[in-house]
């Protein structure tokens, strides 16, 4: 059987880079965002319940960073169908070796890659183009009373945004930045 995805590891245990291989002819390319069959392979155990589609206008915004708590904790798979984004995870998930650790990946519609993120990490990403349009899959539908931000900015996760941030929602400014009593998800 064909596949439609290399799965390819990061530093962080369960976070993988999602290389997509697109069908191609002389009309263009087809290519999967999503097999239940294949995401299987790398632990993908719940069904795929939201999608969620995002323009971000100016080159230098930030979205992020931003999680769900139990029990609406939720898998996504990030997909970039219009421009580039550096696209970070952060691990959140209690007593784990790389709690705090965070990865990055260039997303873009050039370079067909995809991320994967497990339950248990914030996610946020910076556009390194105008009009980035991103299409996320979640494995929970968006619950308001779970939702849980940690600051861009925070010195503790000190991300390396590769562009001054030109752009941040209030809500997103004002998370909080972490301090010590912040135990990281139980995952269950």
């Amino acid at each position: 059987m064909s596949r439609s995805f290399d799965f390819i590891t990061t530093p962080i245990q369960g976070l993988y880079r999602v290389d997509r291989k697109p069908m191609t002819d002389s009309r263009g390319f087809l290519s999967r965002l999503f097999c239940s069959e294949e995401f299987k392979s790398i632990g993908l155990k719940q069904p795929i319940e939201q999608i969620n589609h995002t323009l971000t206008i100016e080159k230098g915004s930030v979205r992020g960073m931003h999680f769900q708590y139990p029990p609406h904790m939720e898998t996504k798979i990030i997909n970039c169908t219009q421009g580039e984004v550096f696209d970070v995870a952060v691990d959140i998930r209690k007593d784990s070796p790389t709690f705090l650790h965070w990865h990055a990946e260039v997303l873009s519609a050039k370079n067909q890659t995809s991320f994967y993120l497990p339950e248990g990490f914030a996610h946020g990403f910076q556009a390194l183009t105008d009009n980035c349009q991103l299409i996320y899959l979640h494995s929970n539908p968006y619950v308001p009373d779970a939702e849980g931000g940690i600051n861009v900015r925070d010195s503790r996760l000190a991300i390396h945004w590769p562009n001054p941030i030109t752009e941040i929602s209030l809500k997103d400014q004002n998370h909080s930045m972490l301090d010590d009593t912040f135990e990281g998800l139980h995952i269950l």
